[in-house]
């Protein structure tokens, strides 16, 4: 891709933006990078790529230079129908996101994850099976780290394992992995997409450019994914936790199975799995089919799964008070995730305290009301969408209202007895009170870390 003296105009100045912005000026391109906050309010590294020749632009971009510009790249939380993007497009310019940047400039083969929950499980834990099976391996996309950073580096013969969501699915173009896992798709996003076959769709697209050769990983117990399989080009290797399976692999009673042409192999017991819940048992087998099509030993697999502790912010264990387990879930940013999330700990002793609230999505919260009534005894409610949980929930739940993460924390430990789990799992986005989940699950530790 020539990138010389070309235009440029990168939307969204957060981390995948600053990134962008600077790998298209070490390619010579001319960049403006843009922002609708005031410049004075852009992170550290943001404002010193003026430092490296980029233009900074805040507010409202001027037409003369959206006449000029011939390349829009594309952040993940800027929508693809931005009208400055959308402007670009009507004139033959091109509008791309960073992972279809990247994957311009990456060599070998690429391994992408998708999926409305457990993607960064699922992309963490495949990327320790290649490295442990002694492939030359990158993790990125939006786990955290752009493929931006890292594509030069990568050679013919490593593999790059990449999360990647609906919204940088959104604006791919020759995007092709070869191999392509979309662990589940549930309702999320909805304050994005007008319909759920929309989000749907943008998942899909993850598939669009695999050809008979490659390999696509679906759950067989997803009725959106499961519906796909029959029109896709790409080898089909289905994971189950309810089901047998004529061929793929599935849990049968304690067993990992893996089955095909006609013979199984027991690959691990399920209580060799350190993460708790039915939804990490899927994304191990999500990740053994990868790892094993990628050539790594059965063996290698089993002793890396067995090792894996999990990723920060996704049902980490913080501390334990007076018999009270906390537990942080950050990363549950939508109702199916919260609800994987409290069917874990309900699979151990004692009842939960479970933390909701933020930025909602405008999804139902009724999915959770199984869950609440079996092993829930109260729901501490924050941030802005506090009413509409507390509206959709109390007549299963005994609600309880906080002003912000410490006071969440004490109501919920009071609340708590010996032996129950208090859990933050949200179900929400975290921009009303906080800058990301990760900066909403530190506060969330600190907050435990200093209960006395």
């Amino acid at each position: 891709m020539h990138l010389e003296k070309v235009k440029t105009l990168v939307l969204g100045a957060g981390k995948t933006g600053v990134s962008t912005a600077g790998f298209l000026a070490r390619k010579g391109a001319i960049v403006a990078l843009h922002d609708r906050k005031p410049i004075a309010e852009w992170g550290e590294d943001a404002r010193a790529m003026k430092d490296r020749g980029v233009a900074l632009i805040d507010g409202d971009i001027p037409s003369w230079l959206l006449d000029q510009i011939e390349l829009v790249v594309i952040s993940p939380g800027v929508p693809s129908k931005n009208i400055p993007a959308r402007y670009v497009d009507r004139k033959d310019g091109e509008v791309i996101g960073e992972v279809e940047l990247g994957f311009r400039f990456l060599n070998g083969s690429l391994v992408a994850v998708t999926g409305s929950n457990g993607k960064t499980t699922t992309t963490t834990l495949i990327g320790e099976i290649l490295k442990e099976g002694g492939l030359e391996t990158f993790v990125g996309g939006n786990i955290g780290t752009p493929i931006v950073d890292f594509a030069e580096s990568t050679t013919e013969a490593s593999w790059t394992v990449a999360e990647v969501s609906s919204f940088q699915l959104e604006t791919i173009k020759t995007f092709h992995p070869k191999i392509a896992v979309c662990l589940n798709v549930t309702p999320n996003h909805m304050d994005r997409y007008d319909f759920f076959s929309d989000y749907a769709a943008a998942k899909h697209r993850i598939f669009m450019n695999q050809v008979p050769g490659d390999l696509a990983v679906l759950s067989a117990d997803n009725e959106t994914t499961l519906s796909w399989t029959s029109g896709l080009r790409a080898h089909i290797s289905l994971f189950s936790v309810r089901k047998q399976l004529e061929e793929g692999l599935f849990l049968r009673g304690n067993e990992i199975v893996s089955r095909s042409g006609g013979g199984e192999k027991v690959l691990m017991l399920k209580e060799e799995i350190f993460l708790r819940g039915l939804h990490n048992v899927e994304n191990v087998l999500a990740a053994f089919a990868v790892g094993l099509a990628c050539g790594v030993s059965p063996e290698s697999i089993r002793r890396t799964v067995m090792a894996f502790r999990g990723v920060e912010h996704r049902t980490e264990f913080v501390r334990e008070l007076r018999g009270v387990r906390f537990y942080n879930d950050s990363k549950a940013t939508s109702v199916d995730a919260t609800l994987k999330a409290l069917e874990a700990l309900a699979e151990g002793d004692g009842r939960t305290v479970v933390i909701m609230g933020g930025r909602g999505k405008n999804a139902p919260y009724a999915p959770l009301e199984d869950i609440i009534k079996k092993s829930v005894r109260a729901v501490v409610v924050i941030g802005e969408d506090a009413d509409r949980i507390s509206d959709e929930l109390s007549h299963v739940a005994r609600i309880v209202r906080a002003g912000d993460m410490e006071e969440a924390v004490a109501v919920a430990f009071a609340t708590a007895e010996s032996g129950d789990n208090v859990l933050l799992a949200p179900a929400c986005a975290s921009y009303d009170m906080f800058r990301t989940y990760e900066h909403r699950g530190q506060v969330f530790k600190e907050t435990v870390a200093n209960l006395k």
